[in-house]
């Protein structure tokens, strides 16, 4: 039996974590935390995806349902802004779940507005890095259900 597929997707600057505002995001790459996931989620193929790059995210959205059962997703600034982003993942006919390391609710109060939400199952938020491991436990939850 073929292992179900979740692909985690992140947007810009998240490239830079364990770097960028340690303060806030954390000392610890994503690529690090990466191999921590496949070693708790061994009965489930994660793929991975990161672009500093709007459209290269929304072609990633796009494709990801030949792939994949699930996503999560860490759209970084754009999931203020963008608009093509939000309607990528309203078009697809798999579940979403956002992450955010950091509580976006309590800081500027531009970053206190998400687009994606309303179009995503559930979302993370504030709890670090262990926001992915919570959003792919709960994807996990949704595709046991047949979702």
């Amino acid at each position: 039996m073929q292992k179900p597929g979740i692909l985690i997707i992140n947007g810009p600057n998240l490239n830079m974590l364990g770097v960028r505002q340690p303060e806030i995001y954390g000392n610890v790459s994503f690529e690090t935390y990466l191999e921590n996931l496949h070693a708790t989620f061994a009965e489930v193929t994660l793929g991975y995806y990161q672009s500093n790059h709007e459209g290269d995210l929304i072609d990633c959205i796009q494709e990801s349902t030949k792939s994949y059962r699930g996503i999560v997703i860490n759209p970084g600034a754009y999931t203020h802004t963008s608009v093509a982003i939000r309607d990528a993942l309203a078009g697809i006919q798999i579940p979403v779940i956002e992450v955010h390391l950091s509580n976006i609710y309590s800081r500027e109060q531009f970053r206190r507005i998400s687009l994606i939400k309303e179009v995503c199952v559930s979302s993370f938020v504030g709890f670090g890095l262990d926001g992915y491991k919570m959003a792919v436990e709960r994807m996990m939850e949704f595709i046991r259900a047949g979702f």
